[in-house]
């Protein structure tokens, strides 16, 4: 894992928000609702970690256009992060 990897990896395991949604969105494309189901975590909060996750790299949204129904999924960078986070 290089320098930026492990920044990123630092980041994300400090918050168990973040470390949580990481977690939920291994091995798939999930909308909000379905990660906030599988953590645990409100809706509310969870839209706040995702921006979070975004601006790091950790993962992406591939539909930004929509308003509603986005679909996220993990980087590179975020599948070899939930790899060591388990």
């Amino acid at each position: 894992m290089d320098d930026e990897t492990l920044k990123k990896y630092a980041y994300v395991s400090i918050s168990s928000y973040r470390a949580r949604a990481v977690k939920s969105l291994k091995d798939d494309v999930k909308m909000p609702s379905e990660i906030a189901r599988d953590t645990g975590i409100r809706k509310n909060h969870i839209s706040k970690v995702l921006r979070e996750l975004k601006d790091c790299g950790v993962a992406e949204c591939i539909n930004e256009e929509v308003r509603r129904g986005r679909l996220y999924r993990l980087t590179d960078a975020g599948e070899q992060i939930v790899e060591k986070l388990e």
